[in-house]
């Protein structure tokens, strides 16, 4: 029987809270525009998970096993790498592809503060330094010049650059590309936010030494809980990660190092296969929403161009060699906080991706970065603003949204 759907969003709220809106069909009114509605995407691929689903609990086989190494050949397949490595969590993904790397204490990894926690959390938990280096305030990506400069002018220790494809878009991977080689340092994608993104015709997860995915509930290819994978092509490092997630032991009760207990489930693996031939269809159909509010919000003169012009919302750029696939549609708005109390009395769901740079982060005190350091991370945690965006959204959603920024603006 499937999980009532109360249920599952319930579950989805105590994990994040406010991550996404979730709505029943029993309590969703006209006038309602999640952020992101799961139970749409479900509905038309229930009976296709229901069969996955029972044919692992048919084979009583459920860590790793053939549905996993299925789910590895076919994701690396998607990615154009040779091989890929599920594991547990894209948190762990990032992990896996640092220390299968030989990232370790007395290292530092260049990265940005705009992004979810666990890209410079898991540089931590691989024993290494994180250094922040600014973003582009046109894409919000880690700026390549930035990072060029925080290598000039600290080489000490550097050994890998860690470029985020944020929302979707793939960072400048022609730059990081070079500085990498210049550098002599280690690239390693977080692609969490990218699967099937392109940048010049290559697929995010083959433009690096390795890259990490993340397949929470959310993403665009999402599993029905925790999981992740990294893709290479480098066949040594597919190896120590597939030891590393496995508690560093090619054999069971024989450990070469301490590892991690990251196993991917063979549920979420079945869950996943069943998504992957729909992802394209469904990043197109988030790509055709984006351009539907580039229209929107355009025809009702809430964006302008010109060098003089002064506009409430401000678009983010698409670089030419980009493809992009909107994990979350974002957009720069004046009185930020405002605006979004306003959206939701009118029933309209929404986010801050993301609210505090890492760098200002609590925990990260310790490094010793303080306000005005990194301005633009900085100016972007104080405007953005993520709309809702997902395959299933509808046009009249969209303009239900639209109208009703132009009506905190007027």
């Amino acid at each position: 029987m499937p999980m009532d759907r109360s249920l599952a969003a319930a579950m989805l709220e105590f994990y994040e809270p406010d991550f996404l809106t979730m709505k029943s069909a029993g309590h969703k009114t006209a006038a309602d525009v999640p952020m992101l509605d799961l139970s749409r995407q479900y509905a038309g691929i229930r009976n296709e998970i229901l069969a996955a689903v029972a044919r692992v609990c048919d084979s009583q086989h459920y860590i790793l096993g053939e549905e996993v190494a299925a789910f590895e050949r076919e994701f690396a397949a998607l990615c154009a790498t040779a091989d890929c490595v599920g594991c547990a969590s894209g948190t762990d993904a990032l992990w896996l592809a640092l220390a299968a790397a030989g990232i370790g204490p007395g290292d530092c990894v260049i990265t940005t503060p705009f992004s979810f926690f666990a890209t410079a959390s898991s540089i931590l938990r691989a024993g290494a330094k994180p250094v922040f280096a600014d973003v582009d305030p046109g894409t919000l990506n880690l700026d390549p010049a930035s990072v060029e400069e925080r290598l000039k002018h600290s080489p000490r220790g550097m050994r890998a650059v860690m470029p985020v494809h944020l929302y979707g878009q793939c960072a400048d991977m022609d730059a990081f590309s070079e500085i990498g080689a210049e550098f002599n340092v280690h690239v390693v994608e977080d692609a969490a936010q990218a699967v099937g993104a392109t940048w010049n015709g290559k697929r995010a997860g083959s433009l690096s030494l390795a890259a990490a995915f993340s397949f929470y509930p959310t993403k665009n290819l999402s599993a029905f809980g925790d999981a992740g994978a990294v893709t290479t092509s480098d066949a040594k490092l597919a190896e120590r990660m597939r030891s590393l997630r496995n508690h560093g032991g090619k054999q069971r009760y024989y450990h070469d190092e301490v590892g991690a207990n990251s196993r991917l489930d063979s549920i979420q693996a079945a869950v996943l296969r069943v998504k992957m031939p729909h992802l394209a269809k469904w990043n197109e159909a988030r790509r055709e929403r984006a351009r539907t509010y580039g229209r929107l919000l355009s025809s009702a003169g809430l964006t302008k161009t010109g060098a003089d012009s002064i506009a409430p919302v401000v678009l983010l750029k698409t670089l030419p060699g980009a493809h992009h696939i909107y994990h979350q549609y974002v957009i720069r708005v004046r009185d930020r906080d405002k605006l979004r109390t306003f959206l939701s009395e009118r029933g309209i769901g929404s986010e801050i991706y993301y609210p505090i740079p890492l760098h200002l982060q609590k925990c990260f005190a310790y490094l010793g970065y303080a306000p005005g350091d990194l301005p633009e991370a900085e100016r972007a945690a104080l405007d953005v603003l993520a709309l809702p965006i997902f395959p299933e959204l509808e046009e009249d959603e969209q303009r239900h949204v639209v109208e009703s920024i132009a009506a905190f603006y007027s």
